[in-house]
């Protein structure tokens, strides 16, 4: 997949070095995709793909090993993606430090009560115009307000932060079966880009580049210009703006960093909406699985997906009116097909489904079916809830509502078809 720019003769002196922080079973596979790109496009990207792993021993073949020796020498990371080759140019270091030294594009995979420790160990130790994609899928949801993983990514380390988000079960893409994704990433005002004015949000309007290679900027000077966050208000963050020396950071590499023939990829800059898809799509596939557990068959669950989509389009322009599109929601990969997927399969839909088949509560079959971890589905509808509720908004939100009351066991799911009955 050849770039514009490189079509048009266009080369620049310096390369994009990726990073990627995080090595589990999602990180290693976005890892993997990166890597392949790197090497296809030594134009635009050093080859080499650094991973920061967090260090553990493991047993392999037959004794004790770090993990990050065996990924090194084998080339498969055999506790969280066993099975798959990776590529050879991953570098797993475990130095979160000298992971992501002097690399302009770092990548976020790693679980999100991790961010906040994380950034305080990278603050001051990453490339000032470095830009980031998080890969951490959801939001955090509290009674004051909703906040983009993204976004504390950003301000933790005074760097833009883009999300990916995606019907996207890692080893399904981990062995190539074919699947896309949605990457928002709003390219800030002060970098040059090839991103098409009619994808930039009105509030950014990132100036368009022109064929000579001149870009058409204001007379603000770059460093003095400031980018929006996900509600319209001007940053706190101060950017450094990226040098021209490097390919532009905008929706043209970052789509060659992700594509593959095997995982497709589109460009939008609904960084809110994107992010809000992968949180609130977990509270819809619950009562996926309440109605199937109950036998009501795919009529029942196909209603109850499309009154959860209609929700989820709603709360996303009640709450990021500025810059939520709706067709983040009904078109891509973030939204949709990540609420179909969910509700197909995934914990959140086999958990609600077997508590209502064996007559227990979800949280009973959390304790029993998951090994210790969370479903992510209760604790967001509990948070969403309780955030709705501070604001008087419960009763606009009937699905919403609904679930977190059969969780909380003042409502049972025989009483869903009469509280989702109000006029939508």
């Amino acid at each position: 997949m050849a770039t514009p720019d490189i079509e048009n003769g266009q080369h620049y002196e310096k390369k994009h070095k990726v990073t990627v922080v995080g090595s589990g079973n999602w990180g290693s596979t976005i890892s993997k995709i990166v890597a392949e790109n790197t090497k296809e496009h030594p134009e635009l990207f050093e080859q080499d793909v650094q991973m920061w792993v967090y260090e553990e021993e493991v047993d392999y073949e037959g004794k004790k090993q770090k993990l990050t020796s065996i990924i090194n020498q084998h080339h498969e990371n055999v506790k969280y993606l066993p099975n798959i080759k990776l590529p050879t140019n991953i570098i797993p270091n475990p130095s979160l430090l000298d992971a992501v030294k002097d690399s302009t594009i770092l990548v976020f995979n790693l679980p999100h009560q991790f961010i906040h420790r994380i950034c305080d160990q990278l603050k001051g130790h990453v490339v000032p115009f470095a830009r980031g994609i998080s890969c951490v899928k959801g939001v955090n949801v509290s009674d004051e307000g909703i906040a983009l993983f993204s976004e504390w990514i950003g301000e933790g380390l005074g760097i833009y932060c883009g999300a990916l988000s995606g019907a996207n079960i890692a080893s399904e893409i981990a062995a190539e079966k074919y699947s896309a994704t949605t990457i928002a990433y709003d390219p800030p005002p002060m970098d040059s880009s090839r991103n098409p004015s009619q994808n930039a949000t009105p509030r950014s309007q990132t100036p368009a580049r022109q064929p000579n290679g001149a870009d058409q900027l204001s007379i603000t000077p770059l460093a003095d210009m400031h980018h929006r966050d996900a509600r319209g208000r001007k940053s706190k963050t101060k950017l450094t703006p990226v040098p021209s020396e490097y390919p532009p950071l905008d929706h043209i590499t970052f789509k060659t960093l992700f594509y593959r023939p095997y995982f497709h990829v589109s460009m939008v800059s609904d960084v809110a909406g994107t992010s809000l898809g992968g949180a609130l799509k977990n509270i819809i596939a619950v009562a996926a699985g309440f109605v199937e557990g109950r036998g009501w068959g795919n009529n029942a669950k196909a209603e109850v997906m499309r009154i959860g989509l209609l929700e989820m389009v709603k709360f996303g322009k009640q709450f990021f009116g500025e810059t939520v599109e709706e067709k983040t929601f009904t078109v891509e990969s973030a939204g949709v097909a990540d609420l179909i997927t969910s509700c197909q399969g995934g914990r959140n839909f086999r958990c609600s489904k077997l508590a209502v088949e064996r007559g227990v509560s979800v949280q009973e079959v959390e304790e029993t079916e998951l090994n210790g971890q969370k479903l992510q589905g209760t604790t967001t509808a509990a948070e969403v809830n309780s955030f709705l509720k501070r604001r008087g908004l419960e009763q606009e939100y009937p699905l919403f509502t609904a679930v977190h009351d059969i969780l909380e066991g003042r409502k049972t799911v025989d009483d869903i078809p009469t509280l989702v009955a109000s006029d939508h």
